[in-house]
């Protein structure tokens, strides 16, 4: 097990419980991969340094949790999949 940290950013106009919804879909991939959430921070809605898909805000989320390397690639791909996230960044804290 490995500890990494995850930063995604929500499109911005969606309401609260679209949010929540989001954030939990995210900790339970997290979860089904047997991996376990040390801690989510809602950071909040922040303005980009520059345009992402015609958005200039951003909602951004952090994730701070211990999951199996064979587990990143399904957690990769279900966030590039993802259409409400404009970008995610995973980074290994080990």
């Amino acid at each position: 097990m490995h500890t990494y940290e995850v930063i995604f950013i929500i499109q911005p106009d969606l309401d609260e419980t679209a949010i929540t919804g989001i954030v939990d879909k995210v900790s339970g991939w997290i979860t089904d991969a047997k991996g376990t959430i040390a801690k989510v921070e809602r950071w909040g809605k922040r303005h980009m340094a520059y345009t992402i898909r015609k958005q200039r805000e951003g909602y951004y989320v952090y994730v701070n949790a211990q999951l199996a390397a064979a587990s990143m690639a399904e957690l990769d791909r279900n966030l590039r999949f993802t259409e409400t996230i404009l970008r995610y960044l995973i980074t290994n804290v080990d």
